[in-house]
C-alpha cells in the first residue's frame, strides 16, 4: 500500500533541519520566540472565537461513549506514559529527562480534532459523537493537560518547569485569549466558518514557527549532542507502542460496553490520537525558554505523523467493515 506523505509533514520536517543547519540565534531567535507567543494568543483567541457551545452539547445524550474517550485520552493514556519516564533513571542514554518529560506531556494531551473526525468520517462511523467528543477533549484539554501534567510530574520526581510561571502563562496566554475570543464569537463566528481554511493555514502557520524557533533553541543548547541516535529510534518504537496499545484498548472496550461499530471508530480514533495542533502551542507556554525543548515535544512530533499514516490505513479498513455490514443488514435490503 502506497502511503503519501503530506505537505505539512514535509514542512515541519524542513522546519527541523532548517533549524539544525541554520539555527535563529541572538536577536532574531529571541524576537522569533516573542512572535510566537503573541501567535499563540492569536491562535486561542480564533478557537474561542470559532467554537460553538452546540458543538459541545450536541450529542452529550450518548454520555457512556463520551466518558470512554475522556477515560482513555485523560486517565489511561497519563498513566501508561509513567513507566516511560521513570526510564529516565534506569537507562538514561536511551530516555533523557527532558525525552522522558516529553512523554509525560504527550500522555496529558487532548485528543486531536481534525484527524479523529476525518477519519471517523472516513470510516463511515459515528462523526456526531466524534465532534463532540474531540471539540470537548480539547476545550477541557486547555484546563486538564496543565494540571495533569503537573501532578505527574510531581508524582513521577521530574522537573523542568515552574509551577508558578506555568499556570501565570496559561492563564495569559492561553485561557484569557480564548475567553475573549469567544465573548467576540458573535461578530467574528460567521467570518472565520467562511475562512476555515484560511484559519487552518494559520495554525499551521504558527505550529511551523513555533517548531523552528524551539529547535533552533534546543540545537543553540546542544540538543543532537545530548540527544543520542538510539534514543530517537527508541522513541519512535514507544510511539509506534502507545499507538498501537490505546487501539487495542479502545477496541475491547468498545465490544466490553457493546457499541456499535460506528461507535467504535468515534473510540478508537478519539480516543488513541493526541493533538499536535493543541500540544505544540501548549508547549511554548509551558516550556518557554526550556533549553530542552526540541527534545520534549520530539514524542508529540513522533506520535502525530505515526497517527496520521496507521489511522489512514485502519480507516479504510472500518469502511469496508462497515459498509459489508449495512449491505448484509435487513433494513438496508428493505430500503433497497
Amino acid at each position: 500500500m502506497k502511503v503519501r506523505i503530506d505537505t505539512f509533514t514535509l514542512l515541519l520536517l524542513g522546519a527541523i533541519v532548517l533549524a539544525s543547519f541554520l539555527p535563529a540565534t541572538g536577536t532574531i531567535g529571541d524576537w522569533l520566540a516573542m512572535a510566537g507567543s503573541v501567535a499563540v494568543g492569536f491562535l486561542f483567541f480564533f478557537h474561542g472565537a470559532a467554537l460553538s457551545r452546540e458543538q459541545i452539547i450536541a450529542g452529550a445524550t450518548h454520555w457512556r461513549l463520551h466518558i470512554l474517550i475522556t477515560a482513555l485520552t485523560f486517565v489511561f493514556f497519563p498513566l501508561a506514559v509513567l513507566p516511560i519516564n521513570a526510564l529516565s533513571d534506569v537507562i538514561p542514554s536511551w530516555m533523557p529527562r527532558d525525552l522522558g518529560l516529553g512523554f509525560l506531556y504527550l500522555g496529558v494531551l487532548p485528543s486531536a480534532v481534525s484527524s479523529s473526525i476525518a477519519y471517523t468520517a472516513m470510516a463511515r462511523g459515528n462523526v456526531p459523537a466524534a465532534i463532540c467528543s474531540a471539540a470537548a477533549s480539547n476545550v477541557f484539554g486547555m484546563m486538564l493537560t496543565p494540571f495533569l501534567l503537573l501532578l505527574l510530574v510531581s508524582t513521577s520526581g521530574a522537573g523542568g518547569f515552574s509551577v508558578a510561571e506555568a499556570l501565570k502563562d496559561i492563564v495569559i496566554q492561553l485561557l484569557l485569549p480564548f475567553a475573549v475570543g469567544h465573548a467576540l464569537r458573535p461578530w467574528l463566528g460567521g467570518y472565520l466558518a467562511r475562512n476555515e481554511k484560511l484559519m487552518a493555514r494559520y495554525d499551521q502557520g504558527v505550529i511551523w514557527l513555533i517548531v523552528y524557533s524551539a529547535f533552533s533553541h534546543s540545537v543553540e543548547s546542544g540538543l543532537w549532542q545530548n540527544l543520542p541516535v538510539q534514543a530517537i529510534v527508541f522513541a519512535v518504537v514507544l510511539c509506534f507502542a502507545l499507538l498501537g496499545l490505546f487501539m487495542v484498548m479502545a477496541r475491547f472496550l468498545v465490544r466490553r460496553f457493546r457499541f456499535s461499530l460506528e461507535d467504535e471508530t468515534a473510540v478508537v480514533f478519539c480516543g488513541s490520537k493526541k493533538s499536535l495542533a493543541s500540544g505544540l502551542p501548549m508547549a511554548k507556554v509551558l516550556f518557554s525558554g526550556h533549553p530542552g525543548f526540541g527534545m520534549i515535544v520530539l514524542p508529540i512530533m513522533c506520535y502525530n505523523q505515526i497517527q496520521v499514516i496507521v489511522g489512514a490505513i485502519l480507516a479504510r479498513k472500518y469502511r469496508e467493515k462497515i459498509e459489508q455490514a449495512r449491505a448484509s443488514s435487513p433494513a438496508h435490503a428493505t430500503e433497497d
